[in-house]
């Protein structure tokens, strides 16, 4: 049995979910209500998943180190010294 209070393509939502109150221009409306029909899902729904979709996108958590971002990159640049990553010889007059 269900204890949500709304049903939606079978999926319940919880008690506990927030209501928030949002403006949207008239074109940006008929848009999320075309989008919403052709999907087959209300609006609410589009708007949650698309509202979370954006966030991960723009969080710079879910984006990762900068390591992380850039491992494709590294060991790309032939000629290096080996040790270039961990001896500070190289890293003299940097910056300055």
């Amino acid at each position: 049995m269900h204890t949500g209070i709304a049903r939606q393509n079978g999926w319940y939502y919880d008690r506990d979910m927030q209501t928030i109150s949002l403006k949207l221009p008239d074109d940006l409306l008929a848009q999320l209500e075309r989008e919403a029909k052709v999907r087959g899902v209300t609006k609410s729904l589009l708007v949650r998943q698309s509202l979370e979709a954006a966030l991960r996108r723009e969080s710079p958590a879910a984006k990762g180190s900068c390591y992380e971002r850039a491992s494709d990159l590294a060991g790309t640049v032939k000629g290096l010294p080996r040790d270039i990553a961990d001896n500070p010889a190289y890293m003299e007059g940097f910056g300055q």
